[in-house]
């Protein structure tokens, strides 16, 4: 839903700001006004494409701001902001950071709906319309859509697995003999998890054994053999602790070697441990060195690193098995297959029969809102043709449309041959009433749908209108004033006579809104037409 949208250098208009109602707004003004132009900035803010000639003349930029809603759970809204410069260039915000058009189509052209003759629409798209009945009919349609793309996804992973075997049973020759090498060379080395990492560790001790044995057996003696730094230690703690007597101070240096005695004595017997606890066997090191050269020696041909060993040794495993079995897999994959099929048409049918059911329906529901809009004995028609089995999608089994018949016994036509935009519009209108709040725009504007209108079908089609607005943000361009006083919100636009023309827009409520609306009626603002609109706007307002 739009909350505000701000409008600056587009076209005719050097500044406006729209703040639509939540259910009808509608804009007025005399032909030339401006209308045109805030529909364009509404279209920059939905994505659509810019053009350096959407610029105000004389000056160097447009830009369209503002923020809207992402459906009924959004409290807070988010921030756009689009703007082009004269030289074309186009510059996108979301809520403060740098966006793309994409983004932009995505977050916000999303939740608008543009529905007027020259604009895209989703009723003229044939793949929008599976679409809409699956919204209108969720609780019946929803359950076998959902079974429907199950069994399709169920089906396309049997083909894939029947395709894997059927390639591995025709590989031959050298990717076979490649296969068999591998697992053999692999199974002759017996690689271990691991087991690379703990020879990487433990190997270099081994191998400085005699080294490291001389290193400890130095160092203890060093410490504890006979004039070695404990005797000297011990010499010095019985000379301070004598005079100790005479001075607490040296008792205190003897008492500090003393603890030092007992850590060199303690480093002492470790380091015999140590020494003791070496084992240097040349031919266990032998062994430790040939066993960590043919583990690398794997890791140079299937590698780098030993769990693409592993990797290789699996998938060579799983190739040679299918080769070796490839009769039996076969006859089981296609066996799966067929089953998954067998399924997959099951829940196809129930897909076409549940939508063929609710489309009808929706189409005589469609219809009746049409007859309120005085279109006559125009119907909506439902046309669904089966497919090839191998051109189902997730959509469905069937290539799915809505028709637009205009009259008892004519031929039904795709909704985009319709001629005239102001039909178009109230086909638009009629679907949107019927959809509801399953229709996934929340505002929709809709320039022309008064085209072609007067009488009595523009007091059928202010109500319709009104009727939408209860479920959705509508926004009509009109020239009617049976539907401008249907609206909660009235904006108008003008244009001044300047020799650089301005387009302005006004909320008018109030006298002002009475003046607007007798305009519209007569053209004038006579007592007579200001008392007529009163009139209308009294009746409303009941």
């Amino acid at each position: 839903m739009i909350d505000e949208i701000q409008v600056e250098n587009v076209a005719l208009i050097a500044q406006a700001t729209l703040t639509p109602g939540r259910g009808l707004t509608v804009l007025t003004g005399e032909t030339g006004a401006g209308k045109t132009a805030l529909l364009s900035a509404l279209k920059l803010l939905m994505g659509e494409r810019a053009e350096a000639g959407q610029v105000r003349e004389g000056e160097d930029h447009l830009c369209v701001e503002g923020r809207v809603y992402e459906g009924p759970d959004d409290a807070e809204g988010i921030a756009v902001r689009r703007r082009v410069g004269a030289d074309g260039r186009s510059r996108v915000s979301i809520n403060g950071h740098v966006a793309s058009v994409r983004e932009l189509a995505e977050r916000v052209g999303a939740t608008i709906d543009l529905c007027g003759q020259h604009e895209h629409q989703r009723l003229l798209a044939a793949a929008n319309h599976v679409a809409m009945i699956d919204s209108w009919a969720a609780e019946k349609v929803g359950p076998a859509l959902d079974e429907y793309r199950g069994k399709l996804a169920a089906a396309r992973a049997a083909a894939r697995e029947l395709e894997r075997v059927l390639e591995a049973a025709r590989t031959k020759g050298a990717k076979v003999e490649e296969a068999r090498f591998a697992l053999e060379r692999i199974g002759e080395v017996d690689p271990q998890p691991g087991e690379v990492e703990e020879l990487e560790e433990t190997l270099p001790r081994a191998e400085h054994a005699e080294a490291l044995v001389s290193c400890a057996y130095s160092a203890h003696e060093a410490l504890s053999a006979e004039g070695g730094a404990l005797d000297g230690v011990n010499s010095a703690i019985a000379e301070l602790a004598r005079m100790r007597t005479v001075d607490a101070k040296l008792g205190e240096f003897a008492d500090n070697l003393a603890e030092a005695a007992i850590v060199m004595e303690d480093a002492a017997a470790d380091l015999r441990s140590y020494q003791e606890a070496v084992d240097f066997d040349p031919a266990e090191l032998a062994q430790m060195q040939e066993r960590l050269s043919a583990l690398r020696g794997l890791m140079r041909s299937f590698g780098p690193r030993m769990e693409d060993v592993f990797a290789a040794r699996d998938a060579a495993s799983e190739l040679l098995s299918v080769v070796d079995d490839a009769s039996e897999r076969e006859k089981r994959a296609r066996a799966a297959v067929d089953a998954a099929e067998a399924e997959l048409a099951k829940a196809a049918k129930a897909l076409d029969r549940a939508r063929n059911n609710a489309a009808p329906a929706f189409c005589r529901a469609v219809s009746r809102q049409m007859v309120r809009l005085e279109m006559g004995s125009a119907e909506l028609v439902w046309s669904a043709k089966p497919l090839p089995r191998e051109k189902w999608t997730v959509e469905g089994p069937s290539a799915c449309e809505l028709l637009y018949r205009s009259g008892s016994g004519l031929t039904p036509r795709p909704l985009k041959k319709i001629a005239s935009g102001g039909e178009l519009s109230r086909v638009m209108l009629a679907v949107k009433v019927v959809l509801g709040e399953a229709d996934a725009a929340d505002t929709l504007v809709f320039d022309e749908v008064d085209a072609g209108v007067g009488g009595a079908t523009a007091r059928s089609l202010a109500a319709v209108l009104a009727d939408l607005a209860r479920t959705h943000q509508v926004i009509v361009v009109t020239h009617l004033a049976q539907v401008a006083v249907a609206a909660a919100t009235h904006y108008v636009v003008t244009r001044s006579k300047d020799e650089r023309p301005v387009t302005v827009l006004s909320e008018v409520t109030g006298d002002e809104r009475v003046a607007e609306v007798a305009r519209m009626l007569s053209g004038e603002q006579s007592e007579a037409s200001l008392e007529h609109a009163r009139m209308l706007l009294a009746e409303w307002e009941r």
